[in-house]
């Protein structure tokens, strides 16, 4: 019986170590059947639709391979021409993006990145509470602008320097966080008051006990005490070993107890406190759910906002409703509640309610620890030196894009592409693209200086080496995304031409008799659930063509359901897998599973109710959400035809 349950586990063990090859070769064999038995364009768009979304959702196969997948079963099976597909995974987005991508490769080169995160974090201090809002702050403005997944690896290094300057001071703060002082000029004051205070302690217990043995277990504590004050690893002092022998005045040694017993429980665990653990905790989790909310804000900051725009440009192709300004309008102040809202959260989860402790921002009650810690903070500025040309240069770039998005097509007055007598050829890709472009010409080094000027640390070997290269660009360019994106637009084309997608939209009259809201907060809940298991670019890949044909079957303003399926996608924040940057924070083992579960639940939550809110009373007038638009009327009338 042994040897026949050892077969069997060892077959089964088999079997999973091969399970997406399983995938990959099953699901297209058992999906065969239907264009065999129903040789429609319906039924072939269907079966490369399905083959494709069960490979991204099972990632059998890396996600812009199966991309690919549409690319030769539509021209197989005559849904498409082999140019029409091609034609589809190269988009102007794809130009939006590269244009953008240009733009951080010169921020993480020449470390704008780390400049502008430190000074918001010194601006917030070193109060627990203060902190994670800091770092969440300044995680929110770079992933506005950058992925997601590079915020992540970029501010985390940081995070952690300043959490592991909180654990070494932690084994060196006898006191603990609740013991405040006022904070002197330099640290080497708080020391040396820390060091008299405890003397006098320990001069009152010495007079009081003439035994030899307790005199020298005073002097014992005494030099553990102290060193532990600067920051050296005594030995441990036992408690028992301590009160063995008081002759009685336990009353006067009794306020020392607790310090000893602590200082025994720091030596036991990583951290010196649960409290710096909790710390720990937040600050991790607070910046991959910074990062998730930065990348709602503009169109560029995720990749599931450019397959959004892409797509439903591409759809609705009379809607000019959707842009960077529009878009930002909308989605900011989503961003600013959810920020202050996941912030209340993960402080009542891990630091609790105490607000006046964690978020004072008195400069004369500081810990120990917190001084020291906000020294750390300005070290690590200092090593940046003074701001440098390069930095210059891209901070000017990077307000120039941003001011020329928002002023191309504003919408309440005209734009600066009414300057031009051609209407519709400019879009927020022409303007990426060129600055990107003049990034490769631009010298990097300062006109007319030094060779020895600090700006020109990386182009010494060439004056004339521009601010970036096609190294640097090619490092941050996610081509897996852009093919993942083109293959999105082409099972959009497949569906459109075959005819699928009305035929979805027919199944699917029995839900006319929902309300709009009923319809967006059930396409919230579904996708914000598929994509804790899915990647998000994928989910809403499937998705989209969907809840587009719906919206269309109930005469609902499509932007009322994909506006906020879009931002819900990426609420993927309860496991590791649920995106990269989930991946990166437990990557540096401060966070348990349970931890994930338990605080992304309630960031889950808070996303939803806040995307619902905001497509329900500011999104109504700014998108016109009452009225079944025009270009959707058409849209309707032309793919029934």
């Amino acid at each position: 019986m042994r040897l026949e349950a050892a077969a069997r586990m060892d077959v089964f063990r088999k079997l999973w170590s091969a399970r997406n090859m399983i995938v990959v070769v099953f699901i297209p064999l058992a999906l065969l059947p239907l264009p065999l038995i129903h040789p429609t364009s319906e039924a072939c768009c269907a079966y490369v639709l399905m083959v494709t979304a069960v490979y991204w959702v099972s990632e059998a196969v890396p996600l812009g391979a199966a991309a690919l997948v549409p690319a030769f079963l539509y021209p197989l099976f005559g849904v498409l021409k082999s140019s029409e597909v091609a034609a589809e995974y190269f988009k102007d987005t794809t130009l939006l993006l590269m244009g953008v991508i240009c733009l951080a490769a010169s921020i993480e080169k020449w470390n704008l990145h780390k400049r502008i995160a430190l000074r918001m974090v010194m601006i917030a201090g070193a109060k627990p509470g203060m902190l994670v809002l800091g770092f969440m702050c300044c995680t929110v403005f770079l992933s506005m602008w950058l992925s997601n997944t590079s915020t992540t690896a970029m501010v985390m290094p940081i995070a952690e320097a300043v959490l592991q300057q909180l654990i070494c001071t932690g084994l060196a703060d006898s006191q603990g966080n609740s013991e405040t002082a006022d904070a002197p000029e330099d640290d080497s004051a708080v020391l040396d008051e820390q060091e008299n205070r405890d003397r006098n302690q320990l001069k009152l217990i010495y007079h009081s006990n003439s035994n030899d043995r307790t005199k020298q277990e005073l002097a014992t504590f005494s030099e553990a005490h102290t060193g532990e004050v600067n920051g050296l690893s005594p030995k441990p002092v036992s408690n028992q070993d301590f009160i063995g022998n008081t002759n009685g005045h336990l009353s006067q040694v009794a306020v020392e107890i607790p310090n000893v017993k602590r200082v025994k429980a720091r030596r036991d665990s990583q951290y010196p406190t649960k409290k710096d653990h909790m710390i720990c905790k937040c600050l991790t989790l607070s910046i991959t759910y910074a990062a998730t909310i930065g990348g709602l804000i503009t169109i560029t900051g995720t990749s599931t906002n450019l397959i959004f725009a892409e797509q439903f440009n591409t759809r609705y192709p009379d809607a000019k409703v959707i842009n960077f300004g529009t878009w930002f309008i909308f989605s900011f102040p989503i961003a600013i509640i959810m920020l202050v809202l996941t912030w209340l959260w993960l402080h009542f989860l891990f630091l609790g309610c105490n607000f006046r402790e964690t978020c004072s921002l008195s400069k004369k009650r500081k810990t120990k620890r917190e001084i020291i810690s906000e020294r750390r903070i300005h070290e690590e500025y200092e090593k940046l030196g003074t701001i440098s040309y390069p930095e210059v240069v891209t901070g000017v770039f990077f307000v120039l894009m941003t001011l020329l998005w928002f002023t191309r097509e504003p919408g309440f007055v005209p734009g600066w592409t009414s300057l031009f007598e051609k209407k519709g050829y400019r879009t927020d890709a022409t303007v990426s693209v060129l600055l990107g472009f003049l990034l490769f010409l631009i010298p990097a080094r300062r006109p007319f200086s030094s060779s020895s000027s600090s700006s020109c640390r990386n182009t010494e070997s060439d004056p004339l080496a521009p601010m970036i290269t096609w190294k640097d660009f090619q490092r941050l360019m996610p081509w897996e995304i852009v093919i993942l994106v083109g293959g999105g637009y082409a099972l959009a084309a497949g569906c459109k031409v075959s005819g699928l997608s009305v035929w979805i939209g027919r199944q699917l009259e029995p839900m006319s008799g929902l309300p709009p809201w009923a319809v967006t907060l059930l396409a919230c809940l579904l996708v914000s659930t598929v994509t804790e298991f899915a990647s998000n670019p994928a989910t809403l890949t499937v998705f989209l063509p969907i809840l587009s044909t719906l919206s269309e079957t109930l005469l609902i303003n499509p932007l009322h359901t994909l506006i906020p399926a879009t931002m819900c996608v990426s609420f993927g924040v309860m496991l590791p897998v649920g995106n990269p940057p989930n991946a990166i924070v437990f990557s540096y083992s401060h966070l348990q599973i349970s931890d994930m579960v338990k605080a992304g639940f309630g960031v889950n939550l808070i996303g939803v109710a806040v995307v619902m809110l905001a497509i329900t009373t500011w999104g109504v007038p700014l998108f016109n959400l009452n009225e079944f638009p025009a270009w959707a009327a058409a849209r309707n009338v032309t793919g029934s035809l």
